[in-house]
């Protein structure tokens, strides 16, 4: 699977706090759940837990771009988990979160390709069980 022409992929750097925090919110906002208030707030303690992880490297993933404008994005983590009898020497799970596409550019399989690209890092890292969750919309 490939992103439709003109999309650019690159990875996720510190600099781009501000956009994950933003894309955060719409995604939110966008499920109907939230009031822009709650969303602020929430942001508030969102806001330097990412910038920690930004910067030591613990949350990572994928932003989109057209013509230099970034329009979607997906975040990843590391959970440490305990061994399991299904994955013994597996010490994390991948998380993903923070799923956003731009309603303009939505109905393009950008998602769909995010998350594979989120699946693949994850495998690369050496993790084979992910979690996601999604909202009703998506």
């Amino acid at each position: 699977m490939d992103l439709p022409k003109g999309y650019r992929l690159r990875a996720v750097r510190e600099s781009d706090l501000d956009l994950i925090c933003a894309q955060r919110e719409l995604m939110f906002s966008d499920a109907g759940t939230r009031t822009r208030k709650s969303l602020e707030k929430m942001t508030v303690y969102f806001r330097p837990w990412l910038q920690e992880r930004l910067g030591d490297g613990r949350y990572f993933g994928f932003i989109v771009e057209r013509d230099g404008e970034a329009v979607a994005g997906i975040g990843q983590w590391l959970i440490d988990w305990a061994p399991h009898f299904h994955h013994e020497e597996e010490a994390h799970r991948g998380y993903i979160a923070n799923v956003y596409v731009d309603p303009n550019h939505r109905g393009k399989g950008i998602a769909k390709f995010l998350v594979s690209c989120a699946e693949q890092e994850f495998k690369a890292r050496g993790v084979s069980t992910m979690v996601l969750h999604a909202s009703q919309k998506a």
